[in-house]
C-alpha cells in the first residue's frame, strides 16, 4: 500500500505566520486592507486572502493611495516606503518579520558608522528583503547573488559581509573563506551571519525527509527564494523530486512503482496546500 508522509517541518516560518494572522485580523473587522506585494510567495495563499478582501498593490499603486490601510509584509520595505505612507496619511500594518528588521537596523547602523565602506548582502538583486536591506544604505550596499559574483569586490576597501535571511549557510560560508583569502592587510573585514536559523535548521531536516522515500513532492510556489534552496537539496539528496504549485500538477507516472512519497516544503508553503496534494494522490489510488 503507498504511504504517504507530510514534512512536520515544513510550513510556514514565524514571519509568514505573523503577516497572515495580521493580516486576517484586519480584514475580520471588515477592513479595506491593501498589502504591499503578495504577501508570501504562494499564489493559492494570496488566492485565499484575496477571497477575504486582501487587496494587492505594487509600489507604483501606492503613491497613488491615500487615507488608507496597508500592510507590510515580512520581507520588510526601505525607509521611502514609510515616508510615503507618511505623507500619503496611510496606516501602516507593520508585520515585518522580527529577524529582517533586526538586520535592517544593523546595516542602517554600520552604514550610519562607516559609509565608505563596502556594505555587502549576499542575496537576490530585486528579492523584497533585498530591496528593504539595500534601502537602509541609501541604496549604495552591493548586492552578490553568487560565490562568483565575490570576486567583483575591492578588496583594498574595507567589507561589512551580511545576508538575506533566507540564504544558503554553506555559500555564506564560502564568500567569507574567499573574503578573507584576498583582503588586503591594511582593510577591514567583517562578516554577520544574519540567516534565519528557521530556515538554515530545515536544510539538515529536508536532507533527511528525502532520503526516507521513493518520490518527494515539493510544494512551493515559484516565486520563492527559500524554497528554491531548500528543494534543490532535495534533488541532490533525492534526484526523484518534483518541484509543484499544487496537486493539479502531480503526474501519474511519478506515482508508478514506487511504495513512499514524501510531501514538503518551504517557508511560504501552507500546511493546507501539501494536505491537498496528499489528499489527491489518495483519491487517484481509489
Amino acid at each position: 500500500m503507498l504511504q504517504i508522509e507530510i514534512d512536520n517541518g515544513s510550513g510556514f516560518c514565524f514571519g509568514v505566520t505573523t503577516a497572515i494572522q495580521k493580516a486576517e485580523e484586519e480584514l475580520s473587522k471588515g477592513t479595506t486592507l491593501y498589502c504591499l506585494g503578495d504577501i508570501v510567495h504562494n499564489g493559492m495563499e494570496c488566492d485565499r486572502l484575496r477571497q477575504l478582501g486582501l487587496i494587492t498593490i505594487n509600489h507604483e499603486q501606492l503613491e497613488q493611495l491615500h487615507d488608507a490601510k496597508v500592510l507590510l509584509r515580512a520581507h520588510g520595505e526601505p525607509p521611502e516606503t514609510y515616508e510615503l505612507a507618511r505623507r500619503n496619511n496611510i496606516e501602516i500594518i507593520d508585520a515585518t518579520c522580527p529577524v529582517v528588521l533586526q538586520l535592517q537596523k544593523r546595516i542602517k547602523t554600520q552604514y550610519d558608522t562607516n559609509p565608505e565602506a563596502q556594505i555587502v548582502i549576499f542575496g537576490k538583486n530585486g528579492h523584497a528583503e533585498v530591496l528593504g536591506l539595500v534601502g537602509q544604505t541609501q541604496r549604495r550596499a552591493i548586492v552578490i547573488e553568487t560565490f562568483e559574483d565575490v570576486k567583483k569586490l575591492d578588496f583594498d576597501r574595507d567589507i561589512y559581509l551580511y545576508s538575506q535571511t533566507t540564504k544558503s549557510l554553506d555559500e555564506f560560508h564560502r564568500i567569507i573563506a574567499y573574503i578573507q583569502e584576498h583582503i588586503a592587510p591594511t582593510a577591514v573585514f567583517r562578516s554577520f551571519d544574519t540567516i534565519c536559523r528557521q530556515v538554515a535548521n530545515r536544510m539538515p531536516n529536508i536532507s533527511q525527509f528525502a532520503t526516507r522515500h521513493d518520490l518527494i513532492l515539493f510544494v512551493c510556489g515559484r516565486k520563492s527564494s527559500n524554497g528554491k534552496v531548500l528543494f534543490n537539496e532535495c534533488v541532490r539528496i533525492n534526484p526523484n523530486s518534483h518541484l509543484i504549485e499544487g496537486p493539479e500538477e502531480i503526474q501519474d507516472e511519478w506515482l508508478s512503482g514506487i511504495d513512499t512519497i514524501g510531501i514538503c516544503g518551504a517557508t511560504s508553503t501552507p500546511k493546507w496546500l501539501m494536505e491537498q496534494c496528499r489528499d489527491a494522490i489518495i483519491s487517484r489510488q481509489q
